[in-house]
């Protein structure tokens, strides 16, 4: 309860009447709720489910993740010393002005300008370098935002704009976002920190032609009707926006005129969007906790990696995912039956579908899924979903818990399915994370490693209800036994997920083998499992 009510006090309201507002909003009809709904029903099926645990989800829903900022060029620790000790000839002032100028823009703004007091030399270095400015070094001043953006020349490199609270924020933003758009910002990260949560940003904002890496948080898209056709963003190559909430017409505008756009990640939409994917520069699509009604790839050529986690409400329809034109897509997920329509073409993949080359996706060699083993109906997808994407190497299960029974569905119903191509002749890693020793799941794994004739290795993340080794050798002690394709793969069980936290940081960096962790919601690792032992082996089977 500290928690909410402390938000509530940050956000400007009333902390006296924080819980009352979130619960009268959470059991208000979705329709009386604005663009707030489609939230606030996620919240009332949490509350029920757990009712302790409002503050949580309050801070979850509407608190962007300060991990999935962009690192700032300009470091809070950084201090400019001009003679090293013992040495009394001033070297970093012979530099040349593009170094002096770099070296300014290191630093927090406040000393950056002070550099003009140093000498002659330094006089014009900071309003002659790039501008980098983080408004938290100058916090709570927020009239010394204004001073800066208005004495500084430009061009601005890199803006933070992240952590006003105060009633002039709002009415400042008019006038600031002018000077970005005048002075020729590149990178600009802006969260709105008071309430209300769904305050439009001004028409001026599509006017920031320069900009190349954007992130938006806790905003409202303004409305692109009526706006020029000659609007665009030219050199725009990466668009965040975090808990923002838009229309899908104002969406795609932003897409049509981004012609370098190569990442587009959505972190949290309250409203349902319809994303409709055309673009010869996209490579990465990420859409995490965003309420998705449909997803269509019609012509992206270049498009790697296409993610999506869900949001489940109660009762909501699942989200279609259509892809067309996707010749390097390689990296997919996270695909569940219980959430999910695939599409090819006017073919819908149901199960038993008899899948052929057009609705084949042969590019995807890294596949994830959530599956609940315990619904039959979901089982009977699975099948279905993977001979879609024959050419899988990588493949990541998340067992879901669920109350169901899976009833009979034990091997003798995956032996019937017939043979899975990804499955028998590619799959070389497999990752089962949660794992449960539910029966659903172990018929699952004998099935696969009975399967897999070029399986390498299959790594089993236990569930966290494990609490002893006794409880651990009863559930996975059954795996010893089981038939393998592969006598050369190695199979691990490990006391704890990876040790990723989830954020668009790391799962968007293109070097990452493997992004599909950093977007999950695989905990923190603390060293700290119920075994006392971080990411070992508990078991090794050869």
């Amino acid at each position: 309860m500290n928690t909410l009510v402390a938000e509530f006090r940050r956000l400007g309201l009333d902390p006296e009447d924080g819980e009352g507002f979130f619960r009268r909003a959470a059991a208000a009809p979705i329709h009386t709720l604005g663009p707030l709904g489609p939230a606030m029903a996620v919240a009332a099926d949490f509350l029920n489910r757990r009712p302790n645990e409002s503050a949580a989800l309050f801070v979850h829903l509407f608190s962007p993740p300060d991990y999935t900022f962009p690192t700032p060029p300009a470091s809070p620790a950084a201090r400019l010393f001009a003679l090293p000790p013992n040495d009394a000839v001033d070297r970093v002032s012979r530099l040349p002005d593009v170094l002096l100028g770099d070296i300014v823009s290191r630093l927090p703004v406040k000393d950056a300008a002070r550099t003009a007091a140093l000498s002659r030399r330094w006089r014009g270095v900071w309003r002659s370098a790039p501008l980098v400015l983080v408004d938290a070094d100058l916090f709570p001043a927020i009239s010394a935002v204004s001073s800066v953006l208005a004495a500084h020349p430009g061009p601005f490199r890199c803006l933070h704009l992240t952590s006003s609270y105060t009633v002039e924020f709002h009415g400042l933003l008019t006038s600031w976002l002018q000077l970005l758009a005048n002075k020729g910002i590149q990178e600009l990260v802006l969260v709105n920190r008071r309430w209300p949560l769904d305050f439009a940003l001004p028409a001026n904002f599509f006017g920031m032609a320069t900009l190349t890496r954007l992130y938006l948080g806790l905003w409202k898209l303004p409305c692109s009707v009526g706006l020029p056709r000659k609007t665009c963003f030219p050199n725009l190559r990466e668009l965040e926006l975090c808990n923002v909430i838009m229309e899908s017409r104002d969406l795609d505008f932003i897409l049509d005129r981004s012609p370098v756009l190569e990442m587009l990640h959505i972190h949290g939409s309250l409203l349902k969007l319809r994303l409709r994917l055309v673009s010869q520069s996209l490579r990465q699509v990420a859409l995490i906790v965003s309420f998705v009604e449909e997803i269509f790839v019609v012509d992206a050529p270049c498009v790697d990696q296409l993610i999506h986690s869900e949001v489940g409400t109660p009762g909501a329809s699942c989200s279609r995912i259509k892809i067309g034109h996707a010749p390097k897509l390689r990296y997919l997920g996270f695909l569940n039956p219980r959430t999910h329509v695939l599409e090819f073409g006017n073919t819908i993949i149901k199960a038993r579908t008899r899948v052929s080359p057009s609705t084949m996706v042969p590019s995807v060699i890294f596949l994830a899924m959530h599956v609940r083993f315990g619904v039959r109906n979901d089982l009977k997808m699975i099948p279905s979903f993977l001979r879609c994407f024959p050419n899988v190497e990588d493949l990541h299960i998340w067992s879901t818990k669920t109350d169901q029974s899976a009833g009979k569905l034990n091997l003798k119903f995956w032996h019937e399915s017939g043979t899975i191509e990804c499955i028998q002749s590619h799959i070389k890693r497999l990752k089962f994370h949660d794992f449960r020793g539910g029966q659903s799941e172990l018929a699952f794994l004998n099935y696969f490693f009975e399967s897999a004739l070029v399986l390498k290795e299959a790594v089993i993340h236990l569930d966290a209800k494990f609490t002893s080794m006794e409880e651990v050798d009863s559930k996975v002690g059954i795996l010893w036994s089981m038939k393998r394709a592969s006598e050369a793969s190695l199979i691990l069980v490990t006391g704890c997920s990876d040790c990723h936290v989830r954020g668009f940081k790391k799962g968007s960096d293109f070097s990452v083998r493997d992004p599909f962790p950093h977007y999950s919601d695989a905990p923190i690792c603390t060293c700290k499992t119920p075994f006392e032992i971080c990411i070992q082996c508990l078991m090794r089977f050869q």
